[in-house]
């Protein structure tokens, strides 16, 4: 039977790892976080798994007047992902669309030095890499953290989410080389309604958590 909620991002991680066994004490495993949301949640991944943690910084491109809704999103290493079908249908030209990369740009770098500091990102390249978020809503943030995974050529890329909805992870299923969900609903409302402690993580968190795993 398919459980119903999680407790907090804390439990869902745990949920989560259990099912990433196979992964446990491999060299070869990077665990790569989606902040905010995603980091706690990759935590207590990393942990169970006994692998290294690091976040990977991506920014939703929201319509201007209904930042809500995703055009699109932008990452680290200069990719830039456009939901065609939402520019299209809306109108949006070139020149919006680059003052929201232009604005999102700032707020991506900002958080790099912010949750890293002096930390150099963990290398890719030849890795299996977890990559782990707190549950996928409408797929623009992660779509773009493949994106930017693939292209420093990975071994191999594993997606773990808490939930996503059932048509979700049949998308995600062809993206990436294993996809690892625990609830998929066929109605998914929101991520924050599998959760029954869904408060914001902050930047003060992530960092705490980041430090935490850097030093074991």
């Amino acid at each position: 039977m398919q459980r119903q909620q999680f407790r907090d991002r804390t439990e869902a991680g745990q949920v989560l790892a259990a099912r990433l066994t196979a992964y446990s004490h491999r060299p070869d495993v990077l665990v790569l976080a989606l902040p905010r949301g995603g980091v706690p949640v990759a935590f207590e991944v990393a942990r169970a798994l006994h692998a290294p943690l690091d976040v990977l910084v991506v920014r939703k491109l929201g319509v201007p007047g209904y930042e809500e809704l995703a055009m699109g999103a932008i990452a680290s290493g200069g990719v830039r992902v456009l939901n065609d079908d939402v520019v299209r249908m809306l109108g949006i030209s070139e020149a919006v669309i680059n003052r929201v990369v232009a604005d999102a740009q700032s707020e991506l770098e900002r958080r790099e030095r912010l949750y890293r500091g002096e930390r150099r990102a963990a290398e890719v390249q030849g890795r299996t890499v977890v990559l782990v978020d707190d549950g996928i809503a409408t797929g623009a943030t992660t779509r773009a953290a493949i994106a930017v995974i693939r292209h420093q050529q990975p071994a191999r890329i594993v997606l773990a989410v808490p939930v996503a909805a059932s048509v979700t992870c049949e998308e995600f299923e062809t993206l990436v080389d294993e996809l690892v969900c625990v609830i998929r609903p066929e109605v998914f409302y929101a991520v924050g309604f599998w959760y029954e402690h869904f408060e914001q993580t902050t930047d003060e968190q992530v960092c705490d958590v980041l430090a935490q795993a850097a030093h074991g």
